[in-house]
């Protein structure tokens, strides 16, 4: 059978972990597919620098993308930049052109990917996203095929794991956020803007994608609730351990009596949860069906090798499918058609929650506290105070019994105006499903 060409566009770690495992692995790809990948095009932004694989020497190499694009023999273009701007050009050009992609963008993909997918299938060609959400977990292709027989009712990931490292390292070794932050830049977990990460925002994207996958709604990212973890500090794992808790940030899409709930922020999960186990740049996803019941995937979440073999499968598929001539391949959304969403507010939402108070110390705090939580109908369950010599502003916990998040929030704007109150109250969901 007639090898498979292909174009790498993007050099970068993902690039690099591509090219060095296409390289490295060609006999025993050869091996499985009947025939060869052949990398015909290579494209990066400045090729000064690039440590190219003697085995990849005979392709061209060149600064314009356009090149690999309109090369007459690249079938298959790998879309390794990232963002929505040159990268969506690159896509269109090669669709376009009938050719089909591999990307890992995860960006692009949860703002744009279902009207792409429409536009490679009016071109005959392919797009296959494995490597957008959790490069080193194959969950793309477990919610599309693995389990898709069937109804997922609720999917709880880590999905970042630049937040994840520096969760840990907080729970670890007692240290600040702002310190954790700066050593994880350092060792290059961490971009020098974090935004996207700590943020949450990277994170959503991910939440975006899989939701789709799971659940066959066109997400809009910016429909999903999102914090970040600037806020998370040693104190708050202490008094999570006190609970029998951990914190990390958790992305949740559920079916619900009004429709689909999504979110991303930190939370309080059960220590015994093998969530709570997830540790260090790891990512994981836990999907529970309604008849096969909870499953968990774990692994790398990023790094050049873990989501380069993410791509390299995709390169590895999409190729089978045009030597195969197969019409009728799988969406990577999972579902022929997906449905509008109709997002539900997470005002909604009814949780436990962890309320972490800075208080200037004086009598009469905690039943000025309660009255505002019992006006707004909100139970308390536990008081909690550690040790403090910091007596302008001291830490101390309540957890309340399951509330509406409205309730919560009306009940922290009140709190706020309360002249005690060094700063604003810090509100953690308690995950006690999973």
């Amino acid at each position: 059978m007639r090898d498979v060409n292909i174009g790498i566009v993007g050099l970068g770690n993902v690039g690099s972990g591509t090219m060095a495992i296409l390289a490295e692995t060609s006999e025993s790809i050869a091996q499985k597919l009947g025939f060869r990948l052949v990398v015909k095009a290579l494209c990066a932004r400045t090729l000064d620098g690039k440590q190219i694989p003697a085995a990849l020497s005979g392709a061209l190499l060149t600064t314009d993308w356009r090149e690999v694009v309109n090369h007459p023999e690249v079938e298959i273009i790998a879309e390794l930049i990232g963002g929505q701007g040159v990268a969506k050009e690159i896509i269109d050009a090669a669709l376009a052109a009938g050719k089909s992609i591999v990307t890992a963008n995860k960006e692009l993909m949860a703002a744009q990917g279902p009207a792409l997918v429409e536009k490679a299938i009016a071109h005959g060609a392919n797009i296959a996203m494995e490597a957008s959400v959790a490069g080193g977990i194959p969950v793309h292709t477990v919610l599309r095929e693995g389990i898709s027989g069937d109804r997922i009712e609720a999917l709880y990931g880590i999905l970042n794991g630049t937040s994840n490292y520096i969760l840990t390292e907080i729970e670890r070794d007692g240290a600040a956020f702002a310190d954790v932050l700066a050593e994880a830049q350092r060792l290059g977990y961490a971009e020098a803007d974090p935004t996207a990460d700590v943020d949450g925002y990277d994170a959503r994207s991910k939440l975006a994608i899989l939701a789709a996958l799971a659940f066959g709604e066109k997400i809009t990212a910016a429909d999903i609730f999102t914090e970040g973890i600037r806020r998370i500090s040693p104190i708050d794992f202490q008094y999570a351990h006190r609970l029998g808790h951990t914190i990390r940030l958790i992305c949740a899409a559920r079916l619900t009596g009004d429709g689909l709930t999504l979110s991303v922020r930190p939370a309080l999960i059960p220590e015994s949860t093998i969530l709570a186990g997830v540790k260090g740049a790891y990512n994981a996803v836990w999907i529970r069906g309604k008849y096969g019941a909870d499953t968990f995937y774990y692994g790398r979440g990023a790094g050049p090798h873990p989501t380069g073999v993410a791509v390299v499968s995709d390169l590895m598929r999409v190729a089978r499918e045009i030597r195969s001539g197969s019409p009728q391949r799988v969406s990577p959304f999972a579902h022929a058609h997906l449905d509008a969403n109709q997002p539900v507010s997470i005002l909604k939402q009814k949780r436990a929650y962890y309320l972490r108070f800075r208080v200037k110390d004086e009598p009469g705090i905690i039943a000025a506290l309660a009255s505002v939580l019992a006006a707004k109908h909100i139970s308390l369950d536990a008081v909690l105070q550690l040790p403090s010599e910091d007596k302008a502003a001291l830490p101390f916990v309540i957890t309340v019994e399951p509330t509406t998040e409205q309730s919560v929030q009306e009940a922290v704007a009140e709190m706020a105006k309360l002249e005690f109150m060094v700063e604003p109250v810090l509100v953690l969901p308690m995950e006690t499903a999973l």
